[in-house]
């Protein structure tokens, strides 16, 4: 199993949050910028006021195996931050609507190969 690359630090996160562009899809936002590296790199981001930790790490879950299984279809070379749509109902959560959403987002981006 290869290792994925994250984003750990808070500076991290904000710079990619402030210098990033952002795709919002039906249940995830997706903030994307462009760094140094020959790697992609991610982090995922959920408030506190969305709901409970189990479901939230439940939800983490969910869009980590989604990135898992596109992250070879995607340029490299770019910072990404997940966050869940706080329109979105947490109960509504689902495999294959995240799947759609990245998709989608990744292509209007223009990393999706």
């Amino acid at each position: 199993m290869r290792k994925m690359n994250t984003l750990k630090k808070n500076y991290e996160f904000q710079n990619v949050l402030k210098k990033g562009k952002f795709y919002v899809g039906e249940q995830i936002i997706i903030y994307i910028h462009k760094n140094r590296e020959e790697v992609n790199r991610f982090g995922i981001a959920i408030s506190k006021k969305t709901c409970h930790a189990v479901k939230r790490n439940w939800i983490k879950r969910k869009i980590r195996e989604n990135y898992r299984l596109l992250q070879n279809k995607l340029s490299s070379g770019y910072d990404i931050v997940f966050l869940w749509n706080k329109k979105a109902k947490v109960e509504e959560a689902n495999f294959h609507i995240i799947q759609k959403d990245m998709e989608k987002l990744f292509k209007k981006a223009g990393i999706y190969l």
